[in-house]
């Protein structure tokens, strides 16, 4: 497996592999309606944010991205089928790293605040804590550099 730094000619990869989820799913048009468009990831990407892709055989399966300047990992998913093989841990331990490295601590995320879900279960067991739930129902956990 590799991990590399995402660029602007991986932007329909990411939004490939977002709709492609079976938790947490929303459509290309659902993703619009929240302002997230193939433009709005490129002037992301050239500005304090940075993101990551996992390849397998040299395929894309999962990417990652974080935001410095909102201390922020905002987006981390996995196709379907390749869950369970390292990926997501090694994305999330990538994006952590690069929001430390940026000095930003503590950093947090959003995710949705219902224990049977996946992606909680998954940031519990890498440490990340939960602190409150947001106005939208979804939990919000953070993570010291100090608690790696």
């Amino acid at each position: 497996m590799n991990i590399r730094a995402a660029k602007s000619t991986d932007i329909e990869t990411l939004f490939q592999i977002r709709t492609s989820v079976v938790e947490n799913y929303q459509s290309r048009e659902e993703l619009t309606s929240l302002g997230i468009t193939p433009q709005t990831i490129a002037e992301m990407l050239q500005s304090t944010c940075c993101a990551w892709i996992a390849e397998m055989n040299g395929e894309p399966i999962a990417f990652s991205m974080a935001n410095a300047a909102e201390r922020t990992i905002f987006a981390m998913f996995v196709l379907p089928g390749f869950e369970g093989r390292g990926a997501g841990r090694r994305l999330m331990e990538q994006a952590e790293a690069w929001l430390w490295s940026q000095g930003t601590d503590p950093i947090w995320l959003l995710t949705g605040n219902d224990p049977a879900l996946r992606a909680y279960g998954f940031y519990l067991h890498l440490g990340w804590t939960p602190i409150g739930v947001e106005a939208d129902g979804q939990v919000k956990l953070v993570k010291s550099a100090n608690h790696q």
